[in-house]
């Protein structure tokens, strides 16, 4: 959600360009997030629970973010009423902790219980190697970043477990031959965005992408992949609302 956060301007753990939203622009999002009608959400770029509530009424919302100090946290919001339990942080994904922007954990969450449960992931990775043919630091550390994923990736398929892994990729997997093969080597994967193109801000490749694993692979309702679009145009609404749409699938859960 674009350094969605509560920190006054100025305050040392922002950049400075980061763009300020006003009241107006927290209703916009508020409206949006309603429209989506999710029970689950995986979020990003959010600075915790505090600035989650700027969007997400806490009456109705859950919510689970890793236990670092970050700004950009990827996070999980469940709605109040259906059972969701905190698993441990895949802390793994963070290459540089100590760093004043590091990387970012991953927040782990299982929602439901039984044959329902699913395990749910949201995380946001390395930025900066995007494409196939890219080279550099930021491509080796997505690479160390998929790595440590397809160890999770491999447990739940030892554990027998559904689960869903949500966010910002940062990276195209359409004609991808190194990250999302790294991943698939470790279970079976479904991905939603396949195949689909993506028209927010005017169109660009997914980055943002759904995996399903496990039993979650058969749980997918058909053709229920939406992207919501922002009614608003211009580039200073990236900043005020977010350079991202929100992605979304429907599953049929037992």
């Amino acid at each position: 959600m674009e350094w969605l956060t509560a920190r006054p301007a100025g305050d040392p753990a922002l950049p400075r360009d980061v763009v300020r939203r006003d009241a107006a622009d927290l209703v916009r999002l508020r409206a949006y997030a309603a429209r989506l009608e999710a029970d689950v959400l995986a979020i990003q770029e959010v600075d915790g629970p505090e600035a989650a509530a700027l969007v997400l009424d806490p009456a109705r919302w859950q919510f689970f973010f890793p236990d670092e100090r970050d700004v950009q946290r990827a996070g999980i919001a469940v709605r109040r009423g259906l059972p969701a339990r905190r698993n441990p942080d895949l802390a793994g994904l963070d290459l540089s902790p100590e760093a004043r922007f590091s990387l970012r954990r991953g927040a782990d969450v299982t929602v439901g219980e039984g044959a329902s449960a699913l395990r749910v992931l949201s995380l946001h990775l390395q930025s900066g190697c995007r494409e196939p043919d890219d080279r550099g630091r930021e491509c080796d550390n997505i690479a160390r970043q998929a790595a440590v994923l397809a160890g999770w990736i491999a447990d739940r398929r030892a554990a027998g477990e559904a689960f869903a892994i949500a966010g910002d990729f940062n990276r195209r997997f359409d004609r991808d031959t190194t990250i999302f093969p790294a991943l698939e080597s470790a279970a079976p994967l479904t991905r939603a965005t396949a195949g689909r193109s993506n028209p927010c801000w005017g169109g660009r490749p997914f980055i943002d992408h759904i995996l399903l694993g496990g039993p979650a692979r058969g749980w997918m309702a058909p053709n229920s992949l939406r992207l919501m679009v922002y009614a608003e145009r211009g580039p200073e609404w990236r900043g005020r609302l977010s350079d991202h749409c929100p992605v979304s699938i429907r599953l049929d859960i037992p």
